[in-house]
């Protein structure tokens, strides 16, 4: 099985929504990532980031099936040379070597489609799973600030990888 990406579709609403609401997904995301996370907030979604040329929030795939998803978080002003990357993967695709694959896609799209140098991601301490994903694909670890999100009631260490062109 190979992972690939695609634009979201909104035909991947109700997809999309059985996969991410899941507390076990939302935990590693930031807020803005609702939980519970109905079809209503994957419509919103995908209707919100549709817009976006070229593309900048990719559906995650295994077979055509829908598996999880990734995105691109162009920076500005004097931050404008990089991009954070996001990324999840449903809970029963996990530990299977998708997500990796989908990150090395993502990283290699964002460099050739962007005037970036430096993509990074935000890795929270209590996700070692996320933090050998990004490893694996050539992610450096350029930082730690500890105790600095509150996730849930739990205040937790960021990690910082980053990977350049």
């Amino acid at each position: 099985m190979k992972a690939k990406l695609r634009p979201f579709e909104l035909s991947d609403a109700e997809r999309l929504a059985q996969l991410a609401n899941n507390y076990e997904i939302a935990r590693f995301l930031t807020n803005r990532f609702p939980h519970p996370y109905t079809v209503e907030h994957a419509r919103e979604f995908i209707e919100t980031f549709q817009k976006n040329k070229p593309c900048q929030r990719f559906a995650v795939t295994v077979n055509n099936e829908l598996i999880g998803g990734c995105g691109i978080n162009l920076q500005e002003d004097i931050f404008v040379n990089n991009a954070e990357l996001g990324y999840w993967i449903g809970e029963e695709y996990q530990k299977k070597g998708n997500m990796s694959q989908a990150l090395q896609l993502i990283s290699d799209y964002a460099f050739a489609n962007f005037p970036i140098t430096r993509l990074f991601c935000r890795i929270y301490g209590n996700n070692p799973a996320s933090m050998r994903v990004a490893e694996k694909v050539g992610f450096k670890l350029e930082a730690k600030f500890e105790k600095t999100l509150l996730k849930y009631g739990e205040v937790l260490d960021e990690y910082i990888y980053a990977k350049r062109r």
